[in-house]
C-alpha cells in the first residue's frame, strides 16, 4: 500500500488513514541503506535468481515446453519480489540498466503465461494437475507476489506489462479456481486486496475474503506431524485469540485480512486482528520486533517461549510483520502499530543484511553461545550466507527497502501524519514537508513546511514509545501523536527532540530466559554485546556492573562511521567451580557469583553484529 491509489475511501470504509504520496527518503540512514540496496544487493538477486534457475523455468514455460523445473516449487515468487523491487526503485531514480532488467523479466513472465491466465512454471512444466496439492504447490502464493509485483509497477511507472499478466490471472482465479480452494501458504489475499484497489474489479476483493473466511476449518490436507494450526486452518479469524503457525504464513494472513476488512468496512473482522496483534505483541515478540520461536516448522511457539539461542525470527516473517502493522495503523491510527514497525525495521528486517548488501541472514537469533553448532546453514553461528536455496528472505528485503519511503507518512480529511524518521521529503496531497534529521543516531528532527494551502490543517508527529523526555518545539510531548493545527505557510517549521540516549531494559517475569538480565538500548536500536570488541574473553562470560554507567563510545573500526556504540561497565564471571564435570550443585546454601574486573563492555547495534565475523553475541546480559 503505497500511494493515492491503495485506498478508495467510502462511507462504510474502516481505513482512517491513506498514505502520502511522493514520500521520498533522501540521504540519512536509510537513504544509505536504500543505496546498497540498489546498487548491491539487487544486481545480486538478479544474478542469484538467474543460478537457481528460476528465468529458466520460465522461458521454458514461454517455449510450451515440458519436463524438468530448476530449483523448488515456489521459485517463480522470488522473480517477482525482485521485479516489485526493480519497479519500486525505477520509480524513485530511473536507470537504463534498470529499465531493461525489468522490461526483460516482464516480458519473460508475460510469454510464459498459459492463454487462460494460468501461471506457474512447475505445474506448466511438470504436467501436474493444477490445483490439485495447494496445500504444498504455493501455486496462489506465486501468483500473490505476481500481483504485487504488477501493482508496484502500475503505481511506480505506470507501466501495465505486469498488471495485464496479473488481472487475466486473477479473472481465471475468479472463473476457474474452485470454490473452497486455499493455499498452504497465504500471500494471494492481501494481493488481490491490492489488485483491487488497482483496477477497481470488485470480484478481486470478493475472492481475497472467501480466501480469509475460508480458513479455519481444517480444509487443508495435513502432512507430517503437523496438525492444521501450522497453516492457520485450525480456528477461523474472527475467533481466534493469537497468532500461531508458521510465521510468516500467519503474518501474511493477517495483513490480507486486514485488507479485507478495511476494504469491507469489517469492524468485527479488524477487532478480531487487533486482538490477535495485541497478543501476539504481548507474548510472542522479541526484543527485537523478531517474531517465531520455533525452528521446526518456523513457527510461533507458546506464550514468553522465546528463548534468544533458538530464536528463528526469519527475516520473511519481519517484512510480513511491518505489512500487518501497516495496515493495521492505516485502518486505526494508533501509534503503536508505527511504534512496532520501526522497532521491526531497525532490528528484525535490517540484521537479515549485511551492511555491504550481499549476505543475508534467514535466522536471525538473539544469542550466539561460544562453541555454538554451525551445522544448519541457516544458523547464526555461521554468520550471513551468499544466498539460500531457499530464497524468500533476500528478495523481500529489497522489496521492503525500495519501496520504504511509501511507509513513512499517511494523509487523512484533517492532515498529514509523520510516522517514521527519514531526511528527505513528503508529498500528502497540498502539502510538501521537508524533513531534516540524524535520525536513529540523533533524536532532532527538524520538519519544514514547503508547500502548503491556506486552510488549516493538523501536523501529527509519533512520539516513540520509549522516547521519555522528548519535545516538540521545546516543549514536553508525551508518546504517542503530538498534533499541532494551525494556518501554516511556507518556511514553517516544527522541530523534535525525540531523547535519543541510552537505556536499559528488563522482560517481565514470565520470560524467564531472561530474569536476572538486561538488555542495552538506544532510541530505536537494541544493543548487543559482540566477539571482537571483546579480545581474551568470550562474550558468554560477560555481566554488567551493577551501575554500568552508559555512555556513547567512540567509532569502532569495521563499522560506518556514524555508527554510535555504546560503553558500559562490567565484569568477567570467574568460573571456580563451574569445570567439575556437572553444571549443577546444591542449593541449600546459594553462593553469589563470582567476578573478576571491572572492564568496559562494548555495546553495538544488533543489526550490525556478524559483519566482522560470525562469533558468540548476545542481546541479553546478566546484571550483578
Amino acid at each position: 500500500m503505497s500511494d493515492d491509489a491503495v485506498v478508495r475511501p467510502r462511507p462504510e470504509a474502516v481505513v482512517t488513514l491513506r498514505p502520502a504520496s511522493g514520500a521520498r527518503i533522501e540521504g540519512g540512514f536509510w537513504g544509505a541503506r536504500q543505496r546498497v540496496n540498489r546498487d548491491v544487493t539487487i544486481p545480486l538477486g538478479a544474478r542469484r535468481i538467474r543460478e537457481s534457475g528460476a528465468f529458466a523455468n520460465l522461458e521454458a514455460a514461454a517455449r510450451g515446453a515440458g519436463g524438468e523445473h530448476r530449483g523448488k516449487v515456489f521459485a517463480d515468487s522470488d522473480v517477482y519480489k525482485w521485479l516489485e523491487a526493480l519497479a519500486w526503485e525505477r520509480g524513485r531514480a530511473d536507470s537504463d540498466g534498470l529499465a531493461r532488467a525489468y522490461e526483460e523479466a516482464a516480458g519473460l513472465v508475460a510469454a510464459a503465461q498459459a492463454p487462460d491466465g494460468y501461471l506457474h512454471t512447475h505445474t506448466q512444466l511438470t504436467g501436474r494437475e493444477r490445483y490439485s496439492d495447494l496445500a504444498s504447490s504455493h501455486e496462489l502464493y506465486c501468483a500473490g507476489h505476481l500481483m504485487q509485483a504488477a501493482v508496484a509497477g502500475s503505481r511506480a511507472l505506470g507501466d501495465d506489462t505486469l498488471l495485464r499478466v496479473a488481472a487475466k490471472f486473477a479473472d481465471h482465479l475468479v472463473k476457474d479456481l474452485p470454490a473452497d480452494a486455499l493455499d498452504g501458504h497465504p500471500e494471494i489475499e492481501t494481493a488481490l486486496a491490492e489488485l483491487y484497489r488497482e483496477t477497481g474489479v470488485r470480484p478481486y476483493l470478493d475472492l481475497a475474503a472467501r480466501m480469509v473466511t475460508g480458513r479455519g476449518h481444517e480444509r487443508l490436507p495435513l502432512k507430517g506431524h503437523h496438525g492444521p494450526g501450522i497453516r492457520q486452518d485450525r480456528v477461523p479469524l474472527r475467533d481466534a485469540t493469537t497468532v500461531e503457525g508458521h510465521a510468516v504464513r500467519a503474518l501474511y494472513l493477517a495483513a490480507g485480512a486486514t485488507d479485507v476488512a478495511a476494504e469491507t468496512g469489517d469492524g468485527d473482522l479488524l477487532a478480531a486482528l487487533t486482538r490477535q496483534w495485541r497478543d501476539m505483541v504481548a507474548t510472542k515478540t522479541y526484543l527485537t520486533g523478531g517474531l517465531g520461536s520455533v525452528w521446526y516448522g518456523e513457527q510461533f511457539g507458546g506464550p514468553h517461549e522465546l528463548t534468544p539461542e533458538t530464536a528463528y525470527c526469519e527475516t520473511c516473517a519481519a517484512v510480513a510483520s511491518v505489512q500487518w502493522s501497516w495496515r493495521m495503523l492505516l485502518a486505526t491510527g494508533e501509534p503503536g502499530y508505527a511504534d512496532l514497525m520501526e522497532r521491526t525495521l531497525y532490528n528484525a528486517v535490517l540484521p537479515g543484511l549485511s551492511l555491504g548488501g550481499d549476505r543475508f541472514f534467514y535466522v536471525n537469533a538473539l544469542r550466539v553461545r561460544a562453541g555454538a553448532n554451525p551445522d544448519d546453514r541457516r544458523a547464526a553461528a555461521r554468520g550471513r550466507q551468499d544466498w539460500y536455496g531457499t530464497a524468500c528472505c533476500p528478495p523481500n528485503v529489497m522489496r521492503l527497502l525500495s519501496s520504504l519511503g511509501h511507509y513513512l507518512a499517511t494523509r487523512s480529511e484533517d492532515g498529514v501524519q509523520l510516522h517514521l524518521y527519514a531526511s528527505g521529503t513528503v508529498r500528502a496531497g497540498d502539502v510538501l514537508l521537508e524533513v531534516r534529521t540524524g535520525y536513529p543516531w540523533d533524536g532532532r528532527v527538524e520538519i519544514v513546511v514547503r508547500e502548503t494551502p491556506e486552510r488549516p490543517w493538523t501536523f501529527s508527529a509519533r512520539i516513540p514509545s520509549w522516547a521519555d523526555g522528548a519535545s516538540v518545539n521545546a516543549e514536553p510531548a508525551e508518546p504517542g501523536y503530538h498534533r499541532i493545527r494551525r494556518a501554516w505557510r511556507p518556511g514553517d517549521r516544527v522541530t523534535l527532540d525525540l531523547a535519543v540516549r541510552p537505556r536499559l531494559t528488563a522482560a517481565v517475569p514470565r520470560l524467564d530466559v531472561a530474569r536476572g538480565q538486561v538488555a542495552v538500548e538506544r532510541g530505536p536500536l537494541v544493543y548487543c554485546l559482540e566477539q571482537p570488541d571483546h579480545p581474551g574473553v568470550i562474550v558468554d562470560d560477560l555481566c554488567l556492573a551493577a551501575t554500568p554507567g552508559l555512555r556513547d563510545g567512540a567509532p569502532i573500526a569495521g563499522l560506518p562511521a556514524e555508527v554510535v556504540p555504546m560503553i558500559a561497565r562490567g565484569r568477567i564471571h570467574a568460573h571456580r567451580d563451574e569445570d567439575a564435570g556437572f553444571p549443577y550443585r546444591t542449593a541449600a546454601a546459594p553462593r553469589e557469583p563470582e567476578h573478576t574486573g571491572p572492564v568496559d563492555l562494548t555495546f553495538v547495534p544488533y543489526y550490525a553484529w556478524a559483519n566482522r565475523g560470525a562469533g558468540p553475541m548476545t542481546i541479553w546480559t546478566p546484571m550483578h
